[in-house]
């Protein structure tokens, strides 16, 4: 006989101790359903949460449930409609067993006519709860997996033309939020790589890939926030500059970063130039800051302009985070 398991919750975030029941899931029967709610308690989205599973355990059948429960409750009238609910989703298929660390675990099991199989109730193996990744993901950042800690970082990004300050800012809001930064990847590739203060087309692609590298490293070790000096945006308008086109992988990394950070900033150009050997000038610099508006305008990208002293800019970041929830619409109302 046929054996399928079925386990549910809502999985924000999923955590090791949710990816130890799945796997001894696994190890348990033929088949495993995996029932995803959707929910208020977080801001990231449902199909982002089932994405974790799918990525992690592509053998798992995952359902997302758009209009289940929200919240568990030992209230019968509460427990008779999620059994119905679940039934519902199961159209007649049978479970055998049924999987959680909670105590909904015999009232799901019985209902469903499936083995009440509890997995580490009480969290001996995996002394972690969703609630406490919540409140502190840095903290308990040993009890998430990396594909799911990406997704709870608020990734940042920094451009503008050559010497703006945004190497300064990065480095400097890392400081006060006691977090990573990723430094720009092109400057440094193109220090060691320049002949004669050029560098070929395809170098650009190497950019783009490397500086994405380099942010994904940073990502895994950030807390709450990640700083970003630059991205492949800015490096295909340098390409256009160098070249007057960009190459093929470069222009579609730059294509993916529109959708790639939580928020753009754009650094002014009111600043006074720093004038080193690598640079081409203040006149250079104004027309590149043209240039990268116009590029932002075009990609539908919104941005948040800093002017100023390097403490009034900070001082601007640091409001436009104070109100900015992760997956949340910033532009509308709190909690869109």
């Amino acid at each position: 006989m046929k054996t399928l398991g079925l386990t549910l919750g809502k999985f924000a975030p999923l955590h090791k101790g949710h990816q130890f029941m799945i796997e001894t899931a696994l190890q348990e029967v033929d088949e495993l359903i995996v029932v995803i709610y959707e929910t208020t308690v977080t801001t990231v989205p449902l199909h982002i949460r089932a994405n974790w599973i799918r990525k992690l355990y592509p053998a798992v059948r995952v359902i997302e449930a758009w209009d289940g429960p929200d919240g568990y409750s030992d209230d019968r009238e509460h427990e008779i409609r999620e059994e119905q609910y679940i039934l519902g989703l199961l159209n007649g298929e049978q479970v055998t067993h049924f999987y959680s660390s909670e105590f909904y675990g015999e009232h799901m099991s019985i209902a469903l006519g499936a083995v009440d199989r509890r997995v580490d109730e009480a969290r001996r193996r995996v002394p972690v709860s969703a609630t406490m990744v919540r409140s502190d993901p840095y903290k308990y950042r040993a009890y998430v997996s990396d594909i799911v800690y990406r997704d709870l970082i608020t990734k940042v990004v920094f451009v503008g033309a050559m010497s703006t300050g945004k190497s300064t800012i990065t480095e400097a809001l890392a400081q006060r939020y006691h977090t990573t930064y990723a430094g720009e990847y092109g400057r440094d590739y193109w220090t060691e790589h320049q002949v004669d203060r050029r560098i070929g087309l395809e170098a650009f692609d190497e950019i783009a890939v490397g500086h994405i590298e380099r942010e994904e490293q940073a990502l895994l070790q950030a807390n709450k926030y990640l700083f970003v000096d630059t991205n492949a945006i800015t490096t295909y308008m340098f390409a256009l500059d160098y070249h007057g086109r960009a190459p093929e992988r470069l222009t579609r990394i730059a294509l993916e970063n529109a959708q790639r950070y939580d928020l753009f900033f754009l650094c002014d150009d009111d600043i006074p130039y720093e004038d080193t050997w690598d640079r081409s000038g203040n006149q250079k610099r104004h027309i590149f800051h043209k240039q990268i508006i116009a590029d932002l305008k075009e990609r539908r990208i919104p941005y948040i302009t800093l002017r100023g002293s390097l403490e009034e800019r900070m001082c601007k970041v640091d409001e436009v985070l104070a109100k900015f929830k992760p997956y949340s619409n910033y532009f509308g109302e709190s909690g869109n």
